[in-house]
Formats: structure tokens, sequence, C-alpha cells
């Protein structure tokens, strides 16, 4: 059945033959997206990078209506990673402020759409100011029930994997859990990501085609898509093109 969207103007024939062409039953259901290229975006501006960081920040609100237009189950946004710490002080200060300015600026909208905020990533190390605007963010909606926001912040898979692993262990070690007991399934119950399908897709922005230590085990099967469009400039339509190649490509999970 196609799906209806409301940012597609009805008089462009030719977006509209490509909105007909989205089936909702062959969308994926979990996207990822690696937003990278502002710092890069601010430059070709002769702008300073946290300039491409308050514009990239602007582009998510686009994003997360297409998404929910789409009617995806999730969403999850690469915002920060354990990495990210490496970066001057002044551009790390500044980038942890916005999801506190993006929050508290677009979270009525966010409740109007039905959207459901939740984050993964090592929460006791982000500042009180950020801890405190995304725990407002998730208890307004969470008794939402369409598409859920998933912010990656101070996230990095490697070290959500050892954390997973520290935890089983532990679980053993109290006698809650057998070696036996270890499989795929119940791993990744102790994931950040255990209430969550892995992602279908994922989006890569700015020309960069690597992962970045970003959900590594979930995206064992995931479909990449890469893009030289930098993150600001990432909009509906290029949204809705990955969406389409999507559809386009057949998953044969190891089989033939």
């Amino acid at each position: 059945m196609p799906i209806k969207l409301p940012f597609l103007g009805k008089k462009n024939k030719h977006k509209q033959k490509q909105q007909d062409a989205l089936q909702k039953e062959a969308l994926p259901k979990h996207v990822a997206i690696i937003m990278d290229g502002n710092g890069r975006w601010a430059k070709k501006r002769g702008m300073p990078r946290v300039a491409g960081h308050k514009e990239g920040m602007s582009n998510v609100k686009k994003i997360v209506t297409a998404a929910s237009g789409y009617q995806l189950e999730a969403l999850t946004l690469y915002a920060f990673s354990t990495e990210n710490w490496r970066r001057p002080k002044a551009e790390v200060d500044y980038l942890m402020k916005l999801p506190m300015e993006f929050l508290n600026t677009y979270l009525p909208e966010l409740v109007e759409k039905n959207v459901k905020v939740q984050t993964i990533g090592r929460f006791d190390g982000l500042p009180k100011h950020t801890r405190d605007a995304v725990e407002k963010a998730k208890d307004r909606t969470k008794g939402n029930t369409g598409l859920i926001l998933n912010i990656a912040l101070n996230y990095g898979s490697r070290n959500e994997l050892m954390e997973a692993m520290k935890s089983f262990l532990n679980d053993v070690q109290a006698g809650n859990k057998s070696a036996e007991d270890l499989n795929e399934e119940s791993f990744s119950e102790y994931l950040y990501t255990k209430n969550l399908p892995d992602p279908d897709l994922l989006i890569r922005t700015s020309g960069e085609q690597r992962l970045s230590n970003f959900l590594l085990w979930q995206s064992a099967y995931t479909e990449l898509w890469f893009t030289d469009v930098l993150w600001p400039d990432f909009d509906e339509q290029l949204f809705e093109k990955a969406l389409s190649d999507y559809q386009k490509r057949k998953r044969r999970y190891g089989g033939i």
C-alpha cells in the first residue's frame, strides 16, 4: 500500500510518483544515521565549526518529521561518540548544549507528533544540564507510541559490547546465568538497544564510508547507504531516496 507523506508537493507529479512507489510494508522499521559533515559545512562558508553543529541540529527536526511521517518504528541518530571528547573543549562544551537546546525548543512538537525520546550511551558521563534536558524529554514522551527517537550520546559500540559482556559475567558469577545461556539472542539483551530491532538501514552523510564505532553488533546485516552531501544539507528528499534505494535491495542474511 503506498504511503502518503505531507511534505511532498501535490503539484509535483514526479515527486508524487516517487511517493507512490514507496510501499509502507517494505519500509525499514529502524533507520540509523551518522550525521557527519557539520564542521566541513561551516568551513566551506567561512564560519566556525559550532555554526555547522547548530545548523545540523536544526536539520534533525526535518528528518525526525519525515521519519515520523513514514511511520518508521525507530530513528537512531549518532549525536556524540565516546571519541568526540578528544575534540577542543570549547567545541565539546557547545556540543553538550545542543541536546538541551534541541529538546527544549522542539519538545512540544515531539509530544504533538507522538514521538518517544530515548538515548543510548554512557549517560552518567554527560554534564548535568545535558542529562536534565534528556530526562525531561524522556519523561514527557514516555507514553508516546509513535516514532522512537533514539539519540546516541556519549556512545561507542566497543564500549557497549564490553559493558554487555561484563554484565553477563556478573550474572554468571551471581548464579543467574551460565556460560551455556550465552547466544546471539541472549547477548543482545545486554545491549543498550535491547528494546529496539536492529537497524535495517544505516545512512552516513559527508562522503565517509565507515561505521566509526557505531552499532557494530546491531549492524551485522544492516543495509548501508552513503552520500557525499554534508549533514546540514541532507533534506527530506534525500532521506526519501535512501528509503527508495533500500526498497530495491534484496536482503539475503547470508542465504541466496
